[in-house]
């Protein structure tokens, strides 16, 4: 059953959206998402908690099991690109285009990134510049400064 949810945060209110226990979509806002019922379920009930820690600095990996519901190939291979950025480490959007393959693609790889669909899991944060500079978020450059300064200052500590 496709089931959507607001969840409360210390950066506002996310939209969870899941498909048989498995989290499809996750947006800062409220967002209506068709064939969805609005229902809270155990998975966004866990995925919501998840987002809480990691903003709170109390967790740096997810356990909720998440999957690209729509997206083209190309988008989908950035999205799995963004999976394996460590906690606290940032990549250029070159970087990314290189690990998938399409090193002149830079541009095409901005765009999906722009589109992803499941925020904060699939860490689109860690996306920066290829001279360092924090260009390019969904959700404007500060939220993005944010979840960066989150991870920096997470980083640092031990276990």
């Amino acid at each position: 059953m496709k089931s959507f949810y607001f969840c409360k945060t210390d950066i506002g209110t996310i939209t969870i959206a899941e498909n048989n226990g498995v989290v499809t979509h996750i947006l800062l806002g409220e967002h209506i998402l068709g064939g969805y019922e609005k229902r809270k379920s155990d998975t966004i009930t866990k995925a919501c908690s998840e987002i809480d820690e990691y903003l709170n600095g109390r967790r740096k990996s997810f356990d909720i099991s998440f999957d690209f519901e729509n997206g083209t190939d190309f988008q989908k291979s950035v999205w799995h690109a963004l999976c394996t950025i460590p906690y606290g480490q940032t990549v250029s959007y070159s970087d990314i285009a290189c690990m998938i393959d399409a090193p002149k693609a830079v541009r095409a790889v901005g765009a999906a990134i722009g589109k992803n669909p499941i925020f904060i899991v699939v860490p689109c944060h860690r996306v920066i510049g290829k001279n360092g500079s924090l260009t390019g978020f969904a959700y404007g450059v500060d939220l993005k400064k944010k979840l960066l300064d989150i991870e920096s200052e997470n980083s640092e500590r031990k276990g």
